[in-house]
């Protein structure tokens, strides 16, 4: 015989994440997640932080648990225990929340499967400002002139010239505004984009575009570094806007083409959807394993001219086919760009894709969408128009 007056078992829901400099976009979004129980947080220690962000927190682990206590929604903070991109699976465990709630740039397939193993719900909340308050991040806080990212389009490995002394070629990069800050080890190009804060603070000289991109890829890669960061990561920072370089077995490209025709980076900012996946492993070797033939960089070549003609033409159609056959090039001179978990995230959303790709030199990151209809839990971009 149940006891009358017995109190109702409240769900718990989890969230996790930094939730440094905290704002109302925090708020929103713990409020939103309180609605599936009672809100257990797990906060990313500083290591943690440090590891993945490539900076120290602003506000230490104790003062973010300190305030995330205090916040009216939550009913308890915690520092978490584990480290890399899952370092909260430790208090998952032990919590043992019925939902894990997470919102759109937090969606990683990694995540997901940690749930179901779990068996955890897994919810997805879009990144939207309480009604009457405008859109706030981290990122946007920490300063008001900031460093861009870029993203590679097409073409990705002609800038090495490894590759395109085979066959020339060009590489297309876009340049973003960090309205997200995005993972280190995720092909944003944060190795340079950190020498570049090194060399300016939080905002790119005004200058001649080439000769900062120039200054840029010297800094970033000093006498007797091995591995050499490909210009187009300085290009696509500093560049606003597109930009279509082209090699010819050289490290710097011989010619820089530059687009800031706004129906043009309009059409480029509607079509591009960003899924991410989380930093690379450590041990990632992408060099291994390597089939880099003449056929193969003239196929990377041709894809990428065909994906310039068709981002200048508006032609979503043709934009989405070349940027998979560009990728399709990549990963066929470089098969460990694809690891298991980009192959699942790909097939799961090629039906509503027109073309794919992966950011960077892959491995994790970003699986980046092409496509004419909205992508459902998707990072949207917006291209960076000029200095300011």
């Amino acid at each position: 015989m149940e006891r009358e007056g017995m109190a109702e078992v409240r769900k718990k829901a989890f969230v996790s994440g930094c939730f440094d400099m905290l704002h109302s976009g925090h708020v929103e979004f713990l409020q939103r997640a309180a609605e599936y129980g009672d809100l257990y947080v797990a906060l990313g220690s500083d290591q943690t932080v440090f590891g993945l962000k490539g900076r120290p927190p602003v506000n230490s682990e104790e003062e973010r648990r300190f305030m995330m206590s205090n916040v009216a929604c939550v009913h308890e903070a915690v520092v978490s225990r584990g480290s890399g991109y899952l370092d909260f699976e430790p208090e998952l465990r032990a919590i043992q929340p019925d939902v894990f709630v997470v919102n759109e740039d937090g969606n990683t397939p990694a995540k997901r499967a940690l749930c179901e193993r779990l068996g955890i719900e897994y919810v997805v909340l879009a990144r939207d400002p309480h009604p009457g308050l405008a859109a706030r991040s981290t990122t946007a806080l920490r300063t008001v002139q900031q460093m861009p990212y870029r993203i590679d389009l097409a073409g990705g490995w002609l800038d090495q010239p490894f590759v395109s002394i085979h066959h020339a070629g060009s590489v297309i990069t876009v340049s973003l505004e960090p309205t997200l800050e995005f993972n280190e080890r995720s092909g944003m190009a944060t190795s340079t984009r950190r020498t570049a804060i090194k060399l300016w603070g939080n905002k790119l000289p005004a200058d001649r575009y080439d000769k900062v991109a120039w200054t840029l890829f010297c800094c970033d890669n000093p006498p007797g570094k091995t591995e050499v960061s490909g210009a187009q990561d300085s290009i696509g920072i500093v560049f606003p806007g597109l930009a279509r370089s082209d090699y010819n077995g050289t490290y710097w490209p011989a010619h820089i083409e530059h687009v800031l025709d706004e129906e043009t980076l309009r059409f480029v900012e509607r079509h591009l959807y960003l899924l991410p996946l989380g930093p690379r492993e450590d041990g990632f070797a992408v060099l291994a394993d390597t089939h880099i033939t003449p056929a193969g960089a003239q196929a990377l070549a041709a894809a990428t001219d065909a994906c310039w003609t068709a981002i200048l033409a508006h032609d979503v159609q043709g934009f989405g086919r070349a940027v998979r056959a560009s990728f399709e090039a990549q990963i066929a001179m470089f098969p460990n760009m694809v690891t298991p978990g980009v192959r699942d995230l790909i097939d799961r959303h090629c039906d509503q894709a027109l073309g794919w790709k992966i950011s960077g030199a892959g491995g994790g990151g970003y699986v980046i969408l092409v496509a004419e209809r909205a992508i459902e839990h998707a990072v949207r971009c917006v291209v960076r128009r000029g200095l300011e």
